[in-house]
């Protein structure tokens, strides 16, 4: 009996030892983008996106094999600015297979930086799970004179693996900063420092390799999300028309003769459209295509019923989303449902 506990007790420790010892599982899914592209030399500033594979972008950087017990796939390899809805189908089946059916502890996406604030918000309002899912780029090549890519993935893994960051919904990581997948924006076209957190700030950052949080996003996210893409195959189509002085109304009607489900005005000031422009919207909605009004500015919210009354026309404003995530939503809420009012609770939510 003494033999049989001293062989248990010793297996309990044994076990003990080895969860304790074992590292976090993390699984990096490579799309392309900046930080797999390479140029004709190190100083030159062109360069062709998604040329080089996951294995490469992991070898690049064994650091990231003392964090996490790390393995890669290759979901695309492309640009972002050629990411479409079908990706984003894929990738955010997969990862929720990844972090609920396969144990990984959390998910980094390398991702070109042209489209990556879409790409987070839509698997922040379609991933299940309370797991870090972080997204990661470059602004410069990957055989670029001080390339920006390695180091944005190592702190991407770093935020992967880091217990503060679970629960926060999906991030970006760039230039040692985590950013919320709402409110992140690009700001700079060729500029390391080019993602920003929009007015309320950045949601934390990465200093030797550990994860600092300094506020927690307040908009329903990840599992606390009602949206679900795992039976889908498409999504609602949803076009995008630029307000600007003297508008045509050509644009938008081309989306209305083309069937789309719904209409985003990227409008100026407070999401206000040309008179031409609104004759055309006015009509697409009562024809049952929703027209959602945000803005071209890229700080402040898109007022409900301010200068338009949304009531009346049954607009929905897009609050504090900017165009081509106010289009994110809406086709992702026209999954659900075709009620305005539903659809702008939705803004209010998310």
């Amino acid at each position: 009996m003494k033999r049989f506990r001293f062989i248990a007790a010793l297996a309990l420790a044994l076990t003990v030892s080895l969860s304790l010892s074992a590292k976090p599982k993390i699984r990096i899914i490579a799309t392309g983008g900046t930080i797999a592209g390479v140029s004709a030399t190190s100083a030159s500033s062109a360069y062709t996106a998604g040329q080089v594979g996951i294995q490469t972008l992991i070898d690049a950087v064994p650091q990231i094999l003392q964090l996490a017990d790390i393995s890669g796939e290759q979901l695309v390899n492309i640009g972002s600015q050629d990411m479409n809805d079908e990706v984003w189908l894929k990738l955010a089946k997969r990862i929720n297979q990844l972090l609920n059916e396969e144990g990984y502890d959390g998910v980094v996406i390398t991702h070109g930086t042209d489209t990556m604030e879409e790409t987070a918000y839509f698997l922040n309002l379609t991933v299940k799970s309370d797991k870090p899912v972080i997204l990661a780029g470059s602004m410069r090549p990957s055989n670029a004179i001080s390339a920006d890519g390695p180091a944005n993935l190592y702190n991407a893994v770093a935020a992967a693996v880091s217990p503060a960051c679970k629960g926060m919904g999906v991030l970006c990581c760039m230039n040692n900063q985590l950013l919320d997948a709402k409110t992140v924006i690009k700001t700079h076209t060729i500029d390391c420092d080019t993602f920003e957190g929009g007015p309320s700030g950045i949601i934390g950052y990465i200093y030797n390799g550990e994860a600092f949080i300094l506020q927690t996003p307040n908009n329903k996210h990840t599992i606390n999300s009602e949206f679900d893409v795992t039976k889908l195959d498409r999504l609602p189509k949803v076009g995008i028309v630029y307000g600007y002085a003297n508008c045509s109304p050509l644009p938008m009607q081309a989306f209305v003769d083309a069937r789309f489900d719904g209409i985003v005005l990227a409008g100026v000031g407070d999401g206000n459209f040309y008179k031409d422009v609104f004759e055309v919207a006015e009509k697409a909605q009562a024809s049952g295509i929703q027209i959602v009004r945000s803005s071209r500015c890229p700080t402040g919210p898109t007022c409900l019923n301010s200068e338009v009354d949304d009531a009346k026309y049954h607009f929905v404003a897009a609050l504090n989303l900017n165009p081509q995530k106010a289009r994110v939503l809406l086709m992702l809420a026209l999954t659900k449902t075709h009620d305005w009012q539903e659809i702008q609770k939705f803004f209010m939510e998310y």
